[in-house]
């Protein structure tokens, strides 16, 4: 992605309030290999942001569904001006991991599929959809995470579709990014 479209999308979120007590949080959504966590990168380098990766919460691999509530309750903590505790999961083990502590701040990037769900919304001041041909995001997928996601593909994908039916989070974005 070029610097200018960092800019741009950085120029969006500035002129948007906090939705969450203090902080400002941007979800950025969509499908998986679709480029979100790039995107997300290039963002929190311009702009300073704490970020949330949602793969550190999910779980494990049936997980999709119960992250967003997960998330929203953390973003209730945090509108509070509580600091929020979260398990991170252990794909290894396939168990919850340590906590995860996330703090008020003055912008949190949501990274993930699920977190412009319909119970996070609220606390959201902007969300970004990204998005990806189907070939060109499994093969991204697969090439990052090295063979480990290749049995789960198939799974995720599914959950994901049923997610993003029940959900609507592309027609509620605010944004649109094609990578």
């Amino acid at each position: 992605m070029t610097t200018h479209r960092y800019e741009q999308i950085t120029r969006v979120i500035e002129a948007r309030q906090p939705a969450c007590g203090s902080t400002t949080v941007v979800a950025v959504d969509g499908p998986s290999g679709a480029g979100k966590t790039s995107l997300v990168a290039g963002l929190a380098q311009v702009t300073g942001a704490g970020v949330l990766h949602l793969e550190d919460v999910y779980p494990g691999w049936h997980g999709l569904a119960a992250t967003p509530p997960i998330i929203a309750g953390a973003l209730d903590t945090i509108a509070a001006d509580g600091i929020a505790s979260v398990h991170r999961w252990d794909w290894e083990h396939h168990r919850p991991g340590p906590m995860l502590h996330v703090r008020p701040t003055r912008l949190l990037i949501l990274d993930g599929v699920g977190s412009g769900a319909a119970v996070i919304r609220p606390h959201l001041s902007l969300l970004i959809w990204v998005d990806a041909p189907p070939a060109v995001r499994k093969q991204r997928a697969l090439a990052r995470d090295g063979g480990a996601y290749a049995p789960f593909w198939d799974l995720w994908a599914a959950q994901e579709a049923e997610h993003f039916v029940r959900e609507g989070t592309r027609r509620w974005a605010d944004l649109v990014v094609t990578t």
